[in-house]
C-alpha cells in the first residue's frame, strides 16, 4: 500500500514540472510574438520622432500631412501642406516621417 503512495506521489511531482514546462513555453511564445516585437516598434518610433529635422514631411496620428518648421524637446512646430498655417504639436503625436534621411555613411 506504502508502494502505490509513493509512485503516485512521483507521478504527481512529474506532472508538476511538465505543467511549469508548458507555461514556460506559453510565456516564452508571447513575449517572442507580442512583447518583443512592440518594444522593438516602440523604441524605432521614439528614435524616428527624436530624428526629426526641420523640413521633414511627416503624418500625424491624426492623419495629417505637414511640413516640420522647428523643433524644440517635447513639441515641434508643423505647418500645413494645404493652408500653410502653423501648429504646435506634441512629439508622440507624430506617426511617420515621409522625408528619408541618408544615414549611412558614404561607400567609396
Amino acid at each position: 500500500m506504502y508502494l502505490l503512495e509513493g509512485q503516485a506521489g512521483k507521478a504527481a511531482g512529474g506532472n508538476m514540472w511538465v505543467m511549469l514546462l508548458i507555461y514556460a513555453a506559453i510565456f516564452a511564445a508571447f513575449y517572442f510574438f507580442f512583447i518583443r516585437p512592440q518594444n522593438k516598434k516602440k523604441k524605432e518610433e521614439e528614435k524616428m520622432r527624436n530624428n526629426l529635422q526641420i523640413g521633414d514631411e511627416i503624418i500625424t496620428i491624426g492623419g495629417f500631412h505637414a511640413k516640420v518648421v522647428s523643433v524644440k524637446e517635447d513639441s515641434i512646430v508643423i505647418e500645413s501642406v494645404l493652408d500653410h498655417s502653423k501648429q504646435k504639436l506634441a512629439r508622440w503625436a507624430i506617426q511617420s516621417n515621409l522625408t528619408v534621411h541618408d544615414d549611412a555613411p558614404a561607400k567609396k
